[in-house]
């Protein structure tokens, strides 16, 4: 997705970083520090997200906690399978939820002003899962505008579309202006 800037986009595993603990309360927070973190090591402008789902009945858990909700060897299925059980017995007007990711880019590791995008994907918990595409909780989360599963979509809707997608645009439109 950050194909088009003419840049040479090289993943912090390559390089030989190790990843930094998210030790943040926010998306940005976390964002913050894993930016910095692959900046200062690899002495490289970085970019870094953080991402996760909001569910508005658990009061925005899993929140950052996304990835790791059912524990610390959480998978993407049993995080699913915890955020199904604990949603069960919701009603279906109080089942909204929305995607969150935040993207930093830094230009060297002290960077004072990092450039931060946010982009949000509203939708709904389903009761069930859906459709193969995707990862997390993609199979159980309702997207409002195409009234169907993330899972079920293609690569380029999604893109166009999703949290990241937004994020990644505004990232893009403002990397373009520098």
């Amino acid at each position: 997705m950050l194909g088009g800037l003419g840049i040479n986009i090289v993943p912090q595993t390559q390089l030989n970083i190790v990843d930094i603990e998210e030790t943040g309360l926010t998306f940005v927070e976390n964002s913050i520090l894993k930016a910095r973190n692959a900046a200062t090591h690899a002495n490289l402008p970085a970019v870094a997200d953080d991402s996760g789902l909001e569910v508005d009945f658990l009061k925005g858990a899993p929140g950052i906690y996304s990835a790791r909700f059912a524990g610390e060897a959480a998978t993407d299925a049993s995080n699913r399978d915890k955020l199904l059980e604990l949603m069960k017995d919701v009603p279906a007007d109080q089942r909204t939820a929305r995607y969150q990711t935040v993207i930093v880019y830094m230009r060297h590791g002290s960077d004072p002003t990092p450039i931060i995008c946010q982009g949000t994907w509203e939708g709904t918990i389903a009761l069930d899962e859906k459709g193969d595409g995707g990862f997390g909780y993609d199979p159980i989360f309702q997207v409002t505008e195409t009234n169907c599963r993330a899972a079920e979509l293609d690569k380029q809707t999604k893109n166009s579309i999703s949290h990241r997608g937004k994020a990644i645009a505004s990232l893009l439109q403002q990397l373009q202006s520098l």
